[in-house]
């Protein structure tokens, strides 16, 4: 039974769909229910249908009706106690309607304030709307039960979406009140426990905005402007202001909106602006169009349906008319209505959301009742006296436990906490023809404990097929880790894994083992190329052409001594000593040859062995040449007497015992530290790990090489002395002004040699300007002895053999002169 207006009602506009609709789906499932001559038979329900004008504080007022026969009953027990003023006794009325379980309310403020009273007197109450988290609260709204799922689900559901989409940053919109703070508060836990998805910023619309409020909401959403996907939990009228403000702020596409089933499928929130709601995801409770209330609803008329007091306001609302006997309507409507109108002839008209959920809910009621009575009046029809006075908390046992299938054939229960199971759909909101401003909600998607969400039927503004991106920092590249920003887990930024360092996972960075280099996008490792000195090398070209050169002129000279080995010019020379120096020549070039050639044991104990074999070989030979020829003059000048140990054998001893300290040391380091060929990876380590190098080589540092070859450089530099204290002997006498020159050069080549090699230690090119440098000064020195000493021999040998006596002439004049020393190869007269 519909009531009256009261005159503190609130006057607001009226609701056709969310009021109207409702209202006449719950006068409909009683008629349904009332024929049904299988559920409850002999009983009949009716109703009695109370405006709560959506606000908390007039529900209550309203609620207490509900109560007024319980609390009168308890009056009645007392008559005794009432008093009126004279004795007069107390007016009774009749007593209000039995109620026996409530369908409402729709939101959810609403729901927990008539919830509260409810309880209070035990009587049942089921919601066709409000999903609240907070009313599943057993302990608070013990007796509140509801056939839409609550927000929890739908969070759930909305994370998931935010989830698939590759969303990770977001912000969320709530209206105040219970349904929008508790469903944000839900959504910002469920998304805290699954991980993966940070809250840019949570914002609350209040319940009376100021002017200007919704422009500032939007300011501060483009405080972090890569939160682009904003979660909304909010009421019609803010979902439309946000829209507006979005708009005027000329953002129409920045946002991705995800809006709760407050939003749904309706058009009234996005009525001209739809531009801007292009591409938002919307959830619903899974519901169906039931096509029976439709054929109910379209044949209602101001004649069949006066029960519902609200009706003749929708006639006029619907149909832009006016009544006679209605104001309602201002007086610029001039048109009258016949009463001959028809809903969805004359009017547009569809089915409103929560038809079914509403029609369900009588339905849990009525099936509740049946099992009631079944259990209480077995085999009676109608009421029998177990149910006269109806027990609230027995029906409330029978209304969770009822199981049926539901006015869409979805099946319809309730959990512990009075819960229905969580179904939804998921629409999103497209232009039509890839043009904004026209479009419709297309089913994209479900969600039932798990989604399934058709991604590629999901159309965006711009690029219509690419899922737009909504995080606070972009996916690192390749070869690059993710610098966490402390205290969001979500915001990172991307720092290179540079210089020889790989990407081991998205938030480290590790060292590649020293035999290897990082890959081009520094995402793993791969082996350092091995190099060396080979034979094709444009740096082995110098040295070897010099090495070959003078190997070919030293053995020139060799065989050309050997051939005329009596010969004046080759015994005044020493023959023994230029046999020992030429061989030591001949080392000197030959190392160039080991130098260049493949590392391993056997080459790297002969570069140990002759590299400075042939120079102390050498300068043995000329330090001892150069000290026999100074002690000889420098005796004269005192005695007749020659020095001891000038004779050839003599001589031969000395150089030998002088090169045996290095032929011994060198055993020694062969014994001590074997030989063998290593792959420094340090040596060509550049900055650029793409020009790094593995260096194939002998296991000697640059310091043994030059200590291998520092004895021979303090023979050479003793040789030096003798040479300078022996210059002053006379000028057509033997080989010193030669030796002298020669060593000269030789300190040069050397003191050149010393600063190129170790400043070439940090160069990327060091195995080969060291190789060529140690090589081609080695190459160098030996020329110089050979070209100072014996070229020039050689040549007047082929060339001018007549000088051979005039030389022996001049060697004896200048010997007698001097002093009178023993016969010897300087002395030996020519047989």
């Amino acid at each position: 039974m519909a009531r009256p207006r009261s005159p503190r009602e609130p006057r607001l506009p009226l609701k056709k769909e969310q009021g109207v609709h409702r209202l006449e789906a719950m006068l409909y499932a009683l008629d349904r229910v009332n024929a049904d001559p299988d559920l409850l038979p002999g009983v009949r329900l009716g109703a009695r249908l109370l405006d709560t004008c959506s606000r908390d504080t007039y529900a209550l007022e309203q609620a207490l009706s509900f109560v007024q026969a319980l609390i009168r009953r308890r009056g009645d027990g007392d008559e005794g106690a009432v008093r009126c003023p004279g004795g007069v006794p107390p007016l009774r009325t009749a007593p209000p309607e039995r109620v026996v379980a409530v369908v409402g309310a729709s939101a959810s403020s609403v729901s927990i304030m008539v919830a509260n009273v409810l309880r209070l007197f035990a009587i049942p109450q089921i919601s066709y709307a409000s999903t609240a988290p907070e009313l599943s609260d057993s302990t608070r709204y013990d007796f509140f039960s509801r056939v839409v799922p609550p927000d929890s689900y739908q969070a759930q559901a909305m994370v998931d979406i935010v989830r698939a989409l590759g969303w990770n940053y977001v912000s969320t919109l709530a209206s105040e009140g219970n349904y929008g703070e508790s469903g944000v508060e839900a959504f910002v836990q469920i998304s805290r426990e699954a991980g993966g998805v940070c809250i840019a910023q949570s914002i609350k619309i209040p319940r009376e905005p100021k002017p200007g409020e919704f422009n500032k909401l939007i300011k501060r959403l483009m405080e972090t402007p890569n939160a682009r996907g904003i979660i909304i939990f909010a009421n019609e009228d803010d979902i439309r202001r946000v829209l507006e403000a979005a708009r005027q702020a000329n953002l129409t596409g920045h946002f991705l909106w995800v809006g709760s089933d407050s939003w749904g499928a309706k058009t009234s929130p996005i009525l001209n602006l739809e531009d801007v709601a292009v591409g938002a995801i919307t959830i619903l409770p899974k519901r169906a169009s039931i096509d029976g209330f439709d054929q109910y609803f379209m044949t209602r008329s101001l004649e069949n349906n006066r029960r519902n007091i609200w009706f003749a306001e929708f006639w006029e609302e619907n149909f832009n008319c006016k009544l006679t006997s209605s104001g309602t309507q201002s007086d610029d409507v001039t048109r009258k209505c016949t009463g001959e109108e028809r809903i969805g002839r004359d009017s547009t008209y569809e089915q409103e959301g929560k038809v079914q959920f509403v029609i369900d809910a009588v339905y849990a009621i009525a099936h509740a009742l049946h099992s009631m009575h079944q259990a209480l009046c077995p085999g009676l029809t109608g009421l029998c006296p177990a149910m006269e006075t109806t027990d609230g908390r027995m029906l409330l046992q029978y209304i969770r436990a009822v199981r049926f299938n539901g006015s869409a054939g979805t099946p319809v229960m309730f959990n512990e906490n009075g819960d229905a199971p969580g179904r939804y759909d998921i629409f999103q909101y497209q232009a039509a023809n890839g043009s904004a401003g026209s479009g419709g909600y297309q089913a994209v998607g479900q969600w039932a404990e798990t989604l399934r969400l058709d991604v590629e039927a999901l159309q965006w503004s711009g690029e219509p097929r690419e899922v737009p991106a909504s995080q606070c920092s972009l996916p690192c590249g390749p070869g690059e880790r993710k610098k966490m920003v402390k205290g969001v887990p979500c915001c990172w930024h991307c720092e290179p894994c540079d210089g020889y360092r790989f990407q081991a996972d998205e938030f480290t960075c590790e060292a590649c083992p020293g035999d290897m280099r990082p890959t081009r996008n520094h995402t793993g490792c791969r082996p350092t190329p091995v190099v060396r000195l080979t034979w094709s090398s444009p740096w082995a070209a110098p040295p070897l052409l010099l090495a070959v050169l003078g190997s070919m002129a030293t053995t020139t000279v060799v065989a050309t001594f050997v051939r005329h080995n009596n010969t004046p010019i080759v015994r005044a020379s020493g023959r023994e000593l230029s046999y020992v120096l030429l061989t030591g020549i001949f080392l000197i070039y030959a190392i160039t040859f080991l130098m260049v050639a493949e590392p391993g044991a056997a080459v790297c104990a002969a570069r140990r062995l002759f590299l400075g074999l042939g120079t102390t070989l050498s300068y043995s030979a000329l330090l001892t040449k150069t000290n026999r020829i100074y002690r000889i003059f420098e005796q004269g000048k005192r005695s007749v007497t020659p020095p001891p140990f000038i004779s050839p054998t003599s001589q031969l001893a000395i150089t030998f015992s002088l090169t045996s300290v290095q032929v011994v040391g060198v055993m020694a380091w062969l014994g001590a530290q074997p030989p063998h060929s290593v792959i420094d990876y340090e040596e060509q380590r550049t900055v650029d790990p793409e020009q790094a190098r593995g260096v194939l080589k002998c296991d000697m540092s640059d310091l043994s090489l030059i200590g291998c070859l520092g004895y021979s450089l303090l023979l050479m530099v003793t040789c030096t002395v003798y040479a300078i204290k022996a210059r002053g002997v006379p000028e057509t006498f033997n080989e010193a002004k030669p030796i002298g020159f020669t060593m000269y050069t030789t300190c040069i080549i050397w003191l050149a040699f010393v600063p190129i090699f170790f400043g070439t230690a940090q160069s990327a090119e060091k195995i080969y300007i060291q190789t060529t440098t140690l090589t081609v000064s080695l190459s160098l020195s030996a020329s110089v002895s050979l070209g100072m000493l014996y070229v020039p021999k050689t040549y007047v040998i082929l060339f001018h053999p007549e000088q051979n006596v005039q030389k022996r002439k001049r060697s004896l004049k200048a010997t007698s002169t001097v002093a009178a020393p023993p016969k010897s190869e300087d002395t030996e007269e020519p047989k």
